[in-house]
């Protein structure tokens, strides 16, 4: 049986129908469409990432300012400081010259002075051991005077009792002031003062009287070391209220 011919045009379109390959622009277009999205993410991905390391470095940067400003506020804060404490030590070395200079001054002025007063010095130093002698027999008396009473049995006897203890008490006013001079805080040198003064007239009462037996000896010894203490105490007391100066006298100056 004889096959029928088929048209040229009729086999194309079969083949064309049956041979169809996709297109390069579909092709193309759709590669693009599906490694667009990719492409996107990771730049943006990357974007941020660089970002995020910047605003770090930013932040690090900050701090390493911010910590540099406060040491070197901090070296400003202690230099001032350092500059402040060698201004005030200079200060305190030039008021010791000061004061060494008029230390000088003053001591330059108190030997001249008395270079050429030295008569006028005299005089003040025996006014003040008149003072103390009168400030001596005036306790001593007193300080006897209950005791003096007790012993004797008219008024000759008190009398001459009397005179004796301002006579003695004088001489140990004067004699301590020579004798202390300017160490009044030494207790040994005031009570040791006191007891031989005290001592010796106790003695020379109790030889002045043999009749005495020698428990009556000692007592009549401490009464009179008893008031040499007392005039030794109140001398002292005006030397600390400053009515009497001790030996030797110190001229002041003004400067």
């Amino acid at each position: 049986m004889a096959a029928t011919p088929t048209s040229i045009s009729a086999a194309k379109i079969r083949f064309h129908t049956r041979f169809n390959p996709v297109s390069p622009a579909s092709s193309s277009s759709s590669v693009v469409k599906c490694s667009n999205p990719l492409n996107i993410n990771h730049i943006s991905d990357t974007k941020t990432l660089k970002t995020s390391k910047n605003g770090g470095n930013r932040v690090l940067l900050d701090g390493s300012d911010k910590a540099t400003q406060r040491n070197e506020a901090t070296e400003s804060e202690k230099q001032e400081y350092i500059d402040r404490l060698e201004a005030s030590v200079s200060e305190i070395a030039r008021l010791r010259k000061q004061l060494s200079e008029a230390r000088a001054i003053r001591d330059e002025d108190v030997t001249g002075e008395a270079e050429r007063n030295p008569m006028k010095k005299k005089k003040k130093e025996k006014l003040e051991s008149v003072k103390a002698a009168s400030i001596s027999a005036i306790v001593g008396t007193l300080a006897s005077l209950p005791l003096s009473i007790t012993h004797v049995t008219n008024t000759h006897d008190l009398t001459v009792s009397v005179a004796i203890t301002i006579i003695t008490c004088a001489l140990y006013g004067a004699t301590y002031r020579y004798t202390i001079r300017r160490d009044l805080d030494d207790f040994h040198l005031k009570t040791g003062t006191s007891a031989a003064f005290g001592i010796v007239k106790g003695v020379a009462t109790v030889d002045g009287q043999p009749s005495l037996d020698a428990l009556s000896g000692a007592i009549c010894v401490f009464e009179n070391v008893i008031i040499f203490l007392l005039v030794a105490a109140g001398l002292d007391i005006c030397y600390k209220m400053g009515i009497l100066s001790p030996f030797p006298l110190e001229t002041r100056t003004k400067l």
